[in-house]
């Protein structure tokens, strides 16, 4: 999951934000503001991707949050771990039925796509939804990729989903952003690979690659649909990633 997103706010280390405007739970003054904007917007360029101004409240917003509040991890049930000399290879787990703040976006680039819908879903988590409220964060955002006919690159249109925290799930705040849509989305049936590091599309191709080659030849298991889930706070330099293979059926 590349750059203004949950994934991929950091990378460049020589332009790290003071830990004066990081390490506070209290509002930012003027200048905190400014030179975090501006950290925003220097890791923006490198991913082709303007922060716009009105990202600068949520930013701040989130930023505070992040270091105050607990992340709530979307519920699951792994099923069956698989290791190798005590390293874990994969494991397979069960999603249960559940409503996502969902975003589809479909930029020149995959990092593109992702980093717009998440500042989308930014927003409406600190405050722009029916609420006024700070909704939280969970983990991980997932990025739902489809494959071209040749089974080899992306297409476009990427999916960015955000679960919505448990307190909202029997009544879901109504998003003020018409490209939001608040989706009810089956149990779903994955098996995961944890790796680290930035998410482009080469990173993630390479990913897939190494889990096909670890699960060998399944029939059951999607070959046009891959998930990547994000878990790490976007400062983080050696980010947390999975990549998800979808069961058929799910």
């Amino acid at each position: 999951m590349a750059l203004i997103s949950i994934e991929d706010l950091a990378g460049l280390d020589d332009e790290q934000v003071d830990d004066d405007i990081t390490d506070s739970s209290e509002p930012m003054d003027e200048e905190q503001q400014d030179r975090m904007y501006a950290h925003w917007q220097a890791v923006g360029r490198t991913h082709h991707v303007s922060v716009p101004g009105e990202m600068r409240g949520p930013i701040e917003e989130m930023t505070r949050r992040n270091q105050t509040s607990e992340r709530e991890p979307v519920p699951s049930v792994t099923i069956s771990r698989h290791e190798k000399l005590g390293e874990v290879l994969y494991e397979e787990r069960v999603y249960p039925p559940g409503k996502w703040a969902c975003v589809s976006k479909a930029d020149m680039l995959y990092e593109q796509s992702i980093s717009n819908a998440f500042m989308k879903l930014m927003r409406f988590i600190c405050k722009e939804n029916s609420t006024g409220r700070y909704l939280g964060m969970s983990v991980p955002v997932v990025n739902e990729i489809t494959m071209a006919d040749d089974g080899t690159n992306f297409m476009k249109d990427v999916l960015t989903a955000y679960y919505l925290p448990a307190e909202f799930q029997a009544r879901p705040p109504e998003p003020t952003d018409p490209d939001i849509r608040i989706v009810h989305r089956d149990a779903i049936r994955v098996i995961a690979r944890v790796f680290y590091g930035t998410t482009t599309e080469e990173t993630i191709s390479h990913q897939i690659s190494i889990l096909w080659e670890l699960l060998g030849n399944s029939e059951d298991v999607l070959r046009d649909r891959y998930m990547v889930a994000v878990y790490e706070n976007p400062g983080v330099p050696q980010r947390r990633n999975e990549i998800w293979f979808v069961r058929r059926g799910s």
